[in-house]
């Protein structure tokens, strides 16, 4: 297996692009990484795209946009594991490189979720839930994650306004991220006191829903070397997988994929918890930010929340494990299948020493 390391970077602003299609995105993002790397052809393509199908009417979207970005006759199809579609084609070039198969290859992760509003863009969301248990008897993303928040304020008395600062802290630090959807500070005691949309779950709680491609180039550490000044190399790469829908797991407040994945890139890496200084999660709701930090090890069980807590926030940009550097889901937007390849632009920007602000 050989090492991987990103060698160029891109993505579009975050936000409702409602002149720019799926395939535009893409192409705008690609673009960028292209530049950035210094090369004007790759061997593969993989996207990451959770909703097209549903949301744009379009499938195929590896081989669309391959052939839109002039890059037809490469090997090109997207992968979809609902919102962590692009972490999950990060990882598929990452193998496709170290295995020696690909010598270079681009990530695309790209959303175009403003295709539909309201109620259809529910519905449409709702394909990556159960079918059979989940969807069909009314569940959708927002209300699943509202039942588990609720669960965890019962078990651990934790309170709505607990988990504020998880918010706080992502549009602080989103205020100077260019790219983000949403460039302001959220006002102390604000949180508490937003619109409910699935009781718990607020309208400061939730991500927000939006456009946008974000993409790298992956080659062997070896050829990065040559290639550009600061290649960031890829030290390890898991994923895992939980019960898929929630009344089949064994502890509805234990985020096990995130615990297995974080386990086995840490050994990789050989790496300990106390060496990392920048830790991205999905943070598309608050109580997913707190299960996540408990079962990736940064948090005792039921403590998750504390980590947010205070003006001295340990996920503040000077704490000690800062998240949402960028501003997040929360602050940047959700692009949902997208989000992932986002997620390692945004890492490879605090890498490079690039981020300012």
């Amino acid at each position: 297996m050989r090492n991987v390391s990103i060698v160029g970077i891109g993505q579009t602003v975050v936000g409702e692009h409602w002149d720019k299609s799926l395939r535009m995105l893409g192409v705008e993002a690609i673009g960028t990484a292209l530049a950035d790397a210094g090369v004007t052809t790759v061997d593969a393509l993989y996207v990451g795209n959770g909703y097209g199908g549903a949301i744009s009417s379009q499938t195929q979207v590896g081989a669309l946009i391959a052939d839109y970005a002039g890059l037809a006759g490469i090997e090109a199809y997207s992968v979809d594991a609902g919102d962590a579609s692009g972490g999950v084609a990060l990882r598929t070039g990452y193998m496709a490189v170290a295995s020696g198969a690909v010598n270079i290859a681009l990530v695309l992760g790209v959303e175009k979720m403003t295709d539909q509003v309201a109620a259809e863009r529910v519905t449409s969301r709702n394909l990556s839930l159960d079918a059979d248990f989940e969807s069909i008897h009314g569940a959708t993303q927002i209300a699943l994650a509202a039942m588990i928040m609720r669960r965890y304020m019962h078990e651990y008395g934790v309170t709505l306004p607990d988990f504020e600062g998880f918010s706080v802290n992502a549009h602080a630090n989103g205020v100077g991220n260019p790219h983000a959807m949403f460039r302001k500070a959220l006002r102390e005691g604000a949180f508490g006191k937003a619109p409910m949309v699935a009781d718990p779950v607020s309208l400061f709680d939730g991500a927000p829903d939006a456009d946008g491609a974000a993409a790298v180039v992956l080659v062997s550490s070896d050829a990065a070397a040559d290639m550009v000044p600061r290649p960031i190399e890829i030290a390890a790469s898991a994923v895992a997988t939980d019960a898929f829908a929630l009344q089949d797991r064994s502890d509805l407040l234990w985020l096990r994929a995130v615990e297995v994945s974080t386990n086995k890139a840490l050994e990789q890496a050989g790496l300990e918890r106390s060496d990392i200084s920048l830790f991205e999660l999905h943070d598309a709701y608050t109580i997913i930010s707190a299960l996540t930090l408990e079962a990736a090890g940064f948090a005792e069980r039921g403590h998750g929340w504390e980590l947010a807590a205070g003006a001295d926030r340990a996920i503040g940009r000077a704490g000690e494990i800062p998240i949402a550097t960028l501003g997040g889901l929360k602050s940047r937007g959700n692009p949902a299948g997208a989000t992932g390849v986002y997620q390692a632009v945004e890492s490879v920007i605090q890498l490079r020493n690039a981020a300012g602000d």
